[in-house]
């Protein structure tokens, strides 16, 4: 990222892993029309990348500001301000990524022995601190398989920016996907942009390798 503000787009999305681990234990409880709930979850990442980001183009440009002026008199689109575009796509991004980080954490939650908290429940155990010695331990597989899917989709967004700005305004969004993209299509260093694509690429795995192996120590203490 060539910007700090484009640098907080790679790191934002990371709180999101725990919101999503709530509403995945939400959707595994014993709920009415679990089923439907867990399918219109699993809609957003059906839909395109880019898809998703014209429609909330529409959004952000059109019906969010003249929702704004209605209120307060004056607005103007999100996605023209250096200081704050960047928030769209993270918007986005977390919108999108939901729908399968959900899905692994249910996944998780399914593969933990109901024996498992009927002991916990004869020690005591109960609400966030059944979820903190039983289930979190049992489920940090899926934990990192989520954390290493994020950070892989974080360094490499690169459809929602196209679609929402382009790099812009003044490359405050440009990822380095799309730097790469950028320079290499029009900006005529098409050698130079591949060569720092397999650089890219290798820094990716390293990063994952990283994850895997500190993760997996966190997994063997527990």
């Amino acid at each position: 990222m060539p910007t700090d503000q484009g640098l907080f787009i790679q790191l934002y999305k990371f709180p999101w892993i725990w919101v999503i681990s709530i509403l995945a234990l939400g959707l595994n409880s014993k709920i009415k029309f679990k089923s439907g709930l867990r399918a219109l979850y699993f809609v957003p990442n059906i839909l395109g990348a880019l898809v998703v980001g014209y429609i909330f183009n529409y959004f952000f440009t059109y019906i969010l500001p003249a929702f704004e002026k209605m209120l307060f008199g004056s607005g103007s689109s999100i996605l023209a301000s250096q200081k704050w575009a960047w928030v769209a796509i993270v918007i986005v991004c977390a919108w999108q990524a939901i729908a399968m980080q959900t899905i692994i954490y249910i996944s998780g939650l399914q593969t933990v022995p109901e024996d498992v908290y009927e002991a916990g429940a004869i020690d005591g155990s109960s609400g966030w601190t059944k979820f903190r010695t039983l289930t979190l331990p049992l489920i940090l597989p899926f934990v990192t398989i989520n954390l290493v899917l994020t950070m892989k989709n974080a360094l490499m967004v690169f459809d929602q920016i196209m679609a929402l700005t382009k790099g812009g305004p003044a490359q405050s969004t440009e990822s380095i996907s799309y730097l790469i993209y950028n320079n290499g299509m029009s900006g005529g260093q098409f050698g130079f942009q591949s060569a720092n694509a397999v650089l890219f690429f290798v820094v990716i795995v390293l990063i994952s390798i990283f994850q895997l192996k500190f993760m997996g120590k966190k997994e063997e203490q527990l």
